[in-house]
């Protein structure tokens, strides 16, 4: 392995090492962009990123493709399935085959826990991570922590309840981190089965998650689940779903988030989806001034 001579500062592979100084930077800079009334900037005009994704997406990947278009960067897009991933190529093998080819940086999408560290440590263009496993997803996290500045001013001491499959959710761990730098107090509610202890964050049950200032449910990701860990949807609405009974109980400048993709009727009612206190299409706008920052800031 050998170094890169790339700085920390121009990767991004997580909230959880990077100062709050920075993740305020990041914010800003991503309220100037969001502020200008040109559509397409020539900023980044000359360089070329590759968005590499081994994980199916739909939000992230299209975000960053608009983020990057829209500085004036030449944009590759790298899909797993359709790629020689299949006949049996490593992921560094396919990073390292791009970073040849020239590009200047690259965002990537993982599922197997813990390769990203590695990548960044022997490829020479700064990374940016757009989800690697259940560890980290910072810039979905990053757009989060916008959207609550923007609606409430501050981040700084508000309480946040993220509620549902903590144990295998990337965007809890990069929020909990995230918020906390900011000032923010972070609360789980989640079935036993779905709880990770290893993170520094209360428990409470779903009536006092209810009284936070944000309220924030995850998806049941299914896929990530090597045994049943629900019993049915219908069950799971019943005791950790964000029902339109339970969001009537919800403080008057409460709003809601989720990251999506929706499990409409499971973790949340479909009527709520796009109800006056919810966020999330919010959330989906607020991801491409974030990921225009975060991609200036890997090529400044």
């Amino acid at each position: 392995m050998t170094g890169t001579g790339i700085g920390l500062d121009r990767h991004l592979l997580g909230l959880k090492d990077i100062s709050d100084s920075e993740i305020v930077s990041i914010l800003d800079r991503a309220a100037y962009w969001e502020q200008q009334p040109e559509k397409v900037h020539r900023t980044l005009a000359g360089n070329f990123v590759a968005n590499m994704f081994f994980e199916n997406s739909t939000r992230t990947r299209f975000s960053f493709e608009v983020a990057e278009k829209r500085l004036g960067a030449e944009v590759l897009n790298f899909t797993a399935a359709v790629s020689s991933v299949q006949k049996g190529e490593s992921i560094y093998d396919t990073v390292r085959t791009l970073e040849s080819m020239g590009i200047d940086a690259g965002v990537i999408r993982l599922k197997p826990i813990g390769v990203l560290p590695e990548l960044a440590a022997k490829i020479r263009v700064p990374l940016i991570n757009a989800g690697d496993g259940n560890n980290e997803h910072p810039t979905q996290a990053l757009l989060d922590l916008y959207t609550m500045r923007k609606h409430f001013g501050s981040v700084r001491g508000l309480t946040v309840s993220i509620i549902g499959d903590i144990l295998h959710s990337r965007v809890a761990r990069s929020n909990l981190w995230g918020l906390t730098k900011l000032g923010a107090k972070v609360q789980f509610c989640a079935p036993p089965n779905m709880r990770a202890p290893e993170l520094d964050a209360p428990y409470v049950s779903i009536d006092e998650a209810l009284k936070a200032d944000v309220v924030m449910m995850l998806r049941v990701q299914l896929e990530r689940h090597t045994t049943g860990l629900i019993s049915s949807a219908e069950e799971y609405r019943a005791q950790y779903g964000l029902t339109e009974e339970r969001a009537a109980k919800l403080a008057p400048h409460a709003i809601i988030m989720h990251p999506a993709p929706v499990n409409r009727n499971v973790e949340i009612d479909d009527a709520l989806v796009e109800h006056e206190k919810s966020r999330i299409f919010t959330q989906m706008a607020n991801g491409v001034p974030i990921r225009m920052a975060v991609v200036e800031r890997a090529l400044r």
